[in-house]
Formats: C-alpha cells, structure tokens, sequence
C-alpha cells in the first residue's frame, strides 16, 4: 500500500544523456499538482521544459502546461481534459486522445507517478491503460497503450507501444519513480 501524499520534491539525473529533472508533488482536499523543470540536451541542443500538471482526488489528469524551450524553439502548451475525457491541446480537441486518465510527458519520469497512484496495484497485478501521451520533441497529444505490473513492493515493470519499450521502475513510499530504466535516477 502506498501511503498518503505530503507535499514532497525529487531530484533526477539523466543516464543516457546530460540533463537533470526536479519536480514537486502537493495535493489539498480539491487534488494534486505535480510540477518541475527538465533540463537536457537533445540532439546537441539545450532543452528547458517547465510543466505543472493538476489532478483531480482519483489522480486523473485534469489539466497541464508546458513551456520552456528546445533549442531556440519556444514552447508554450495547454492542454485540458474535461469531466467526459475529452481532451484539448492549445484549445483545439484532440479526438484520439478521448477517454485518456492521464497525461504521458514523453520527456518526463514524473508522470508514471500518476497512474501508479491512480492504479494501487497489488504485488503481482498488471493493468492496461492509454494515457493521453505528449510527445517530444514534436508536442503532439496522442493516445498511447501502456501496461503497469506491480513485480515487488516498490518495482514496476513499465511496458508501451505494444512492448516495444520496456523498462523497470522503482518507486518511493509515496510513488514517485526512483529510477526509471536506463534513462533516469534520482539524485
């Protein structure tokens, strides 16, 4: 059992290239925000993405941001899902993306925390789900097939695109992902 949330912070470093990540968690009696920064370079360029997502008390999204940079491309992102699970990407409706729970940042550990917590597996429990997925580097919002299985008490194997990406999670008390594959670990 996960326990209950108190406002924390985490600190990441990236593996596979430079870059670090810090993000926040907070909830009060209306939710959560999950926020942070991610810095690392992509295709030898410097990246900057600020991002806040909020969640409703059953941890589905409920809306997020992103903004920052990449490279000299200045990126600004909202997008919203309402109470149907419609969602939208800088007010324009993203039909594919409709009965999604949560947002996927495709540059971002933070957001498995979201279904983690949203799920509550049990050791041994496995759950499908599509998440409404932002891809990097091009910010398209689009649904994405993801499986959680619960393998230990604080181990998540992370498996999407039909398997194509497989990767083990280690979480903390509270959910937040400790390291995530060969890409990221906390500091």
């Amino acid at each position: 059992m996960i326990p209950a949330v108190a406002d924390t912070s985490i600190l990441w470093r990236r593996i596979d290239r430079p870059g670090h990540e810090y993000a926040s968690l907070a909830g009060d009696e209306s939710g959560w925000l999950l926020a942070g920064v991610a810095l690392f370079e992509h295709e030898k360029v410097a990246c900057r993405l600020d991002y806040s997502i909020g969640c409703d008390r059953s941890w589905c999204t409920t809306a997020a941001r992103v903004s920052g940079w990449v490279g000299k491309r200045n990126i600004d992102i909202t997008i919203a899902a309402d109470r149907g699970r419609s969602w939208t990407l800088n007010g324009i409706e993203c039909p594919e993306a409709r009965g999604c729970l949560d947002i996927d940042l495709n540059f971002s550990p933070s957001t498995n925390l979201l279904p983690i917590r949203r799920l509550a597996l049990a050791a041994g429990q496995r759950s499908e789900i599509r998440a409404a997925w932002l891809r990097f580097p091009g910010f398209t919002l689009e649904p994405l097939d993801q499986t959680y299985t619960r393998v230990g008490e604080r181990t998540y194997r992370y498996e999407s695109a039909g398997g194509k990406f497989v990767a083990e999670i280690q979480v903390n008390e509270l959910g937040l992902p400790m390291s995530y594959g060969n890409i990221w670990v906390s500091e």
